[in-house]
């Protein structure tokens, strides 16, 4: 690598370090995973939302399957939302939005959420997983629920999932009525702050403790801010000191059983890592679904995909001048539903709202 290229580096990687100093000073005043497990929330940190229907279907025969895909599908309303989870994330991360939509206004929504190969509830085989053949395992799933007309599908990528969904959408573009990329990326580029964030995440696989474990990923995917402040979410006994005691208990509890394990994680991270959709390609993405379909959502203080690569999404793909929706924030991380979850909703609503006005076309 060049100099003047490495150089152009410092000023970002210094940022980083910066967060993770202010983050770990926050860490230091929240509980420990051991005080999170005896916390008297933490055993409702996963609330108990009932479901229309739940199975694990097969899915990949020919692919490498078939194996299970594990799904949840609540509500009943005429507006279909799919929610595609980023990487190690599991479906019950969903559980706010789900909540939101599809329990608080059962009769306007349906929202479909599962579980990714290599997490949670479905299987997780040794093979090589794409970005491509993750968003295929999707299309055999909406076929088998039934969504399969014209301009019937809301979909919401975060992360990983993001880039699954920009594959989703070249494969069925018709069918998908908005598309919505939170904190994602076309490729990785500029890549020194990503792949240290992507070492470090190999490395919670390596054996430390737990407190550690999860004071990286606090790190990586959330604001000092928000960490810090306190926990907002509704509580079931009594709320958690702060989001971030909140946060690890729901990361403590997804560690305690067998739905994140290191051959699923690492299988995913390969998928993430090697995803690639050049300009021309996210240019036919625009073209095939609509960019005036398409929301571009990134915080500036991401600190797991940099929001230079919410920038060159938002670019390749036409830009505000080519009918995309751009909403970049000053001062949240790489977890927008999370760290702002009503502005949140209010986004994904309005994105529905304008998308169904389109038609059918």
């Amino acid at each position: 690598m060049a100099w003047q290229t490495l150089q152009s580096y410092l000023p970002k990687f210094e940022l980083n370090q910066e967060h993770h100093r202010q983050v770990a000073k926050q860490i230091g005043k929240q509980l420990s995973a051991e005080e999170i497990i005896k916390h008297p929330e933490y055993p409702h940190v996963n609330w108990d939302l009932k479901p229309e229907k739940r199975e694990a279907i097969d899915v990949a025969a020919g692919r490498g399957g078939p194996f299970k895909l594990a799904y949840e599908l609540h509500g009943h309303g005429p507006k279909h939302i799919l929610w595609i989870m980023g990487l190690g994330g599991y479906m019950k991360t969903w559980q706010r939005q789900t909540k939101d939509f599809a329990h608080n206004e059962a009769d306007k929504y349906s929202c479909l959420i599962f579980d990714n190969r290599g997490i949670g509830d479905s299987d997780k085989p040794l093979l090589r997983y794409t970005t491509s053949e993750m968003a295929t395992d999707i299309v055999e799933l909406l076929d088998h629920v039934g969504w399969t007309e014209s301009r019937s599908i809301h979909v919401i990528g975060i992360s990983m999932g993001g880039m699954i969904a920009q594959e989703l959408g070249l494969q069925i573009p018709t069918r998908i009525c908005s598309l919505n990329f939170i904190s994602t990326a076309p490729r990785i580029t500029r890549t020194l702050p990503y792949l240290e964030n992507m070492r470090n995440r190999i490395n919670l696989m390596l054996p430390k403790s737990l407190d550690a474990q999860i004071a990286k990923v606090k790190a990586d995917c959330y604001s000092a801010t928000w960490l810090a402040a306190p926990d907002e979410t509704e509580s079931i006994i009594t709320p958690f000191p702060t989001n971030g005691d909140r946060f690890a208990a729901s990361e403590i509890t997804k560690r305690s059983g067998d739905a994140f394990t290191k051959q699923g994680f690492l299988c995913q991270l390969y998928a993430a890592g090697f995803h690639h959709k050049s300009a021309e390609q996210l240019k036919s993405l625009g073209d095939k679904v609509g960019r005036e379909r398409i929301l571009v959502l990134h915080g500036k203080q991401d600190h797991m995909i940099d929001f230079v690569h919410g920038e060159m999404l938002l670019r390749e793909l036409g830009g505000e001048e080519g009918g995309v929706t751009k909403s970049f924030h000053e001062n949240i991380g790489h977890v927008a539903p999370l760290e702002i979850r009503r502005e949140f909703k209010d986004i994904i609503v309005a994105r529905i709202e304008t998308t169904e006005a389109l038609g059918k076309n």
